[in-house]
Order: C-alpha cells, then sequence, then structure tokens
C-alpha cells in the first residue's frame, strides 16, 4: 500500500524469522525439519482486510483490537489445522512460550 512494494518474500521472513530471532527464539520462522512451524495458508486473489474492531472481551473489561480477514484458507499449528476458511476447528495444539529473552544489542 506503500509508494515502494516490499516483495512478499522478505515481508514473510520479517513476520515470521526475524521476528523470532528478535528474541531467541531461534527454532522459528523457517519451514525445515527439527523447527517448529506454524503456517498460514492464504489465497492471494481473496486476501481482503476488514477495518480494525475494539473488543472489550479480556478479563477487566481490557480492551483489544480485533481484525477479520478473508482469504485464509487454513492455518496450521504444531501440524494441526487450527482454523480452515476463517473458522477455528476447535483443536488447540500451542503452548505459552515463558522466558524468551532479548537478542543483543547490535
Amino acid at each position: 500500500r506503500d509508494q515502494k512494494r516490499l516483495p512478499l518474500e522478505k515481508a514473510i521472513s520479517m513476520l515470521s524469522r526475524e521476528t523470532a530471532a528478535s528474541v531467541c527464539l531461534n527454532d522459528r520462522g523457517i519451514l525445515k525439519p527439527g523447527y517448529k512451524a506454524d503456517i498460514n495458508v492464504i489465497d492471494l486473489d481473496r486476501l481482503h482486510l476488514y477495518a480494525p474492531r475494539v473488543k472489550r472481551d479480556l478479563p477487566a473489561a481490557g480492551r483489544r483490537l480485533s481484525q477479520k480477514a478473508d482469504g485464509y484458507e487454513a492455518t496450521i499449528v504444531s501440524g494441526t489445522v487450527t482454523y480452515r476458511n476463517g473458522r477455528a476447528t476447535g483443536a488447540l495444539p500451542g503452548r505459552l512460550v515463558r522466558g524468551a529473552k532479548s537478542a543483543p544489542a547490535a
């Protein structure tokens, strides 16, 4: 949407490998044997993002932003499909990650 387009491969790397590395989760962000992989399967021709909305569904009426999207075919976490065509499957294979450290300053 900006004047200069970011190549899709670079955007994916920034959102996956580079983000994981920034908090020292070095076993993530790459599709490779032995790595933990969460995958979104996206139909780019159908991709449509709706305006974000504020939801108050957290404890103590806490607020969060929620944004709907079309075009997400599936989300796969630890080899299990958790969303198919925008709807939750009920599977919850993920776990809370604790103790990730910050990467050393450059």
